[in-house]
C-alpha cells in the first residue's frame, strides 16, 4: 500500500504543477486583453478615419468600419490629387510636401541621436571610470537636471539660437538636444561601472592610452545599450513637436510633426480635412512604429542590464 501510495505521489505533483484554467488566470487574460483593446483601438480609429471619405465621416461618424472606404486621404497627404480633387473630396486643397518633410525629420533625428549618443557615451565614462576632483559632486547637480521641467530651457535656448542665427535651420531644430542629456549620461554610466577593470588595466599595461581604450574597448562592449539609446533617442527627437514648432517657420527646417498641424490649420469652413489629417498622421508615425516594434525587446533588455527600475 504504501509502495503504491509512493509511486502515485510524483503523478499527481506533476498534475498539480501543470497550469489550469483558474478564476485569477481567467481575469489576468481578460485585464490582459481588455488593455490591449483600448492601447490599439485609437490607432484603429486612426486608420479607419484614413481610410473613410469626409463626406461618409459626417453623415456616419460613429462607424467603426472606415465609411466608403478609399485611398483618397492617403493621396492627398503624397500631393497625387489636384487642388480641385482634394476640394471636392472635402479637403482644403493644401498640399504636404511629405517627402520635404520627412528628409527634414531623418536629418534631425539623425543629427540628435549621432551628436548625443557620441558626447554622452564620452561623458558617462568620464564619470564612471576616470578620477577627477568634484566628480561625484558635479555628477549629482548633472543629474539634477532630470527635474527640471524641459519647457523651462524653451526660452535659454530660443535665445542662444537666434543669436547664433540659426532660426529656421535643420542646425537650430537639431541643436539644443544633439550634444548630451542627463538620462543618456545616467543611462550609460550605469553599463559602464559593470564592466570589469581588469579589462582596462590590462589594456592600459599593453600601452594602449586612455582614448584608445574608450573608443576600441569601452564603445564595443557597450554596443547594446548604445544600440538602445540610439533607438530612444531616434524615437524622442522624430516625435518632438514644441521646440520644431517655436524655431521652423518655412518647408526647409519644417519637420512632419509640425508639418501634420500645419496641414490641419489650413482647413476649410466646412471643418477639418479629417481623412487627409488622420492619413498624415498614420504616415508620419508608421516609421518609428515599426522602429520601435523591431527593437521592443533590445529596449527592453537593455534598460534591465542597466538596473534602472
Amino acid at each position: 500500500m504504501s509502495n503504491a501510495t509512493t509511486t502515485a505521489s510524483p503523478a499527481s505533483s506533476a498534475q498539480a504543477d501543470k497550469p489550469g484554467l483558474n478564476l485569477g488566470r481567467i481575469l489576468a487574460w481578460a485585464a490582459m486583453i481588455l488593455f490591449m483593446i483600448i492601447t490599439l483601438l485609437p490607432f484603429y480609429w486612426v486608420l479607419r478615419t484614413a481610410l473613410s471619405a469626409n463626406a461618409g465621416l459626417a453623415s456616419d461618424p460613429t462607424s467603426l468600419l472606415p465609411v466608403d472606404a478609399n485611398l483618397r486621404g492617403f493621396a492627398r497627404v503624397f500631393g497625387l490629387q489636384t487642388i480641385e480633387e482634394a476640394q471636392a473630396d472635402g479637403g482644403s486643397g493644401a498640399q504636404l510636401n511629405f517627402w520635404v518633410y520627412l528628409g527634414n525629420s531623418v536629418i534631425v533625428a539623425t543629427l540628435v541621436t549621432v551628436g548625443q549618443v557620441f558626447f554622452s557615451a564620452m561623458a558617462a565614462y568620464s564619470f564612471a571610470r576616470l578620477r577627477w576632483k568634484g566628480r561625484d559632486t558635479v555628477f549629482t547637480i548633472f543629474l539634477a537636471a532630470l527635474m527640471v521641467p524641459s519647457i523651462f530651457t524653451l526660452l535659454p535656448n530660443f535665445v542662444l539660437v537666434k543669436q547664433l542665427g540659426l532660426i529656421d535651420s535643420l542646425l537650430g531644430v537639431a541643436l539644443p538636444t544633439m550634444f548630451m542629456t542627463p538620462f543618456a549620461v545616467f543611462f550609460l554610466k550605469q553599463f559602464f561601472m559593470n564592466i570589469p577593470r581588469e579589462l582596462e588595466e590590462a589594456a592600459l599595461l599593453d600601452g594602449a592610452s586612455k582614448i584608445r581604450v574608450f573608443f576600441q574597448l569601452i564603445l564595443p562592449m557597450a554596443k547594446a545599450p548604445i544600440t538602445t539609446l540610439a533607438i530612444l533617442t531616434y524615437i524622442t527627437a522624430w516625435n518632438d513637436y514644441f521646440w520644431p514648432l517655436l524655431v521652423s517657420y518655412t518647408d526647409s527646417s519644417r519637420v512632419l510633426t509640425v508639418a501634420v498641424a500645419v496641414f490641419k490649420s489650413q482647413a476649410p469652413q466646412t471643418g477639418p480635412d479629417w481623412s487627409g489629417l488622420m492619413a498624415a498622421t498614420l504616415v508620419a508615425a508608421l516609421p518609428i512604429m515599426l522602429l520601435f516594434m523591431a527593437a521592443a525587446k533590445r529596449i527592453v533588455n537593455s534598460i534591465g542590464f542597466t538596473g534602472i527600475k
